[in-house]
């Protein structure tokens, strides 16, 4: 368990306690970033252009028409706005074709812990609002108070705008949230959007989530955070 004798300290930044947190989705809810890897690797393939997962990794919570562009545009490629209409539905289908559902483990017991003591959730995903009922179970889809999804934002993660976005729908100020990250540009996102932010290590190690507030290595710990237990 990383810094777990500094949570005092480190909550010590909020005036008074969060009123809400809000979480992202893939990498922190479910563990779904090995299919999106898989997805993203067969759909480029043919066009010649090659991903790892850091690529897919590192870009987790940007806008997906931005994370094709800049791939096309690495390899050298032309591509125009039909082309990216092409590729992201043959991303999409072969996400949902590979796609077997993990839910981190301790995360509905974390969330309901939260919702006990009087937090409100959140969701603010890369992930469109059309396919986000299929991922989340309904138990679970059903705790969050507020979604913003990929499509809902002009502007995706680095950009403040997807949290600014949660803030406003829970009529709340942004030192009034918390958020829950797994990725450079989520974190780069809640802190632009002046929140205090909790970086989980479940995609990548703690040197690309520096951004972040606190660090920790499982969605449990957070009941210590927030919650108080031991």
């Amino acid at each position: 368990m990383r810094e777990a004798g500094n949570y005092k300290s480190k909550m010590h930044k909020f005036q008074s306690r969060p009123k809400a947190v809000l979480f992202d989705m893939d990498g922190v809810i479910i563990d779904s970033m090995p299919y999106h890897f898989i997805a993203w690797f067969e759909t480029l393939k043919p066009m010649g252009v090659k991903v790892n997962s850091f690529d897919v990794y590192s870009r987790e919570g940007e806008n997906w028409r931005k994370t094709i562009a800049d791939l096309l545009k690495r390899s050298k490629l032309e591509y125009c706005k039909k082309e990216i209409d092409r590729i992201l539905p043959e991303k999409q289908r072969l996400f949902k074709k590979y796609f077997k559902r993990f839910i981190f483990k301790g995360t509905l017991e974390t969330l309901c812990c939260l919702k006990k003591k009087g937090y409100l959730l959140g969701l603010v995903t890369g992930t469109y609002a059309d396919s986000i009922k299929s991922v989340l179970p309904g138990d679970m889809y059903k705790l969050f108070d507020c979604i913003v999804s990929g499509d809902s934002t002009k502007h995706g993660k680095p950009h403040p705008e997807p949290y600014l976005t949660a803030a406003k729908k829970l009529n709340l100020k942004p030192k009034e949230c918390a958020v829950v990250e797994n990725s450079p540009l989520g974190t780069q996102s809640a802190k632009r959007a002046g929140m205090f932010c909790v970086a989980i290590t479940s995609s990548l190690p703690v040197e690309y989530l520096k951004r972040a507030d606190i660090i920790i290595d499982d969605i449990i710990e957070l009941q210590k955070l927030f919650c108080g237990r031991h």
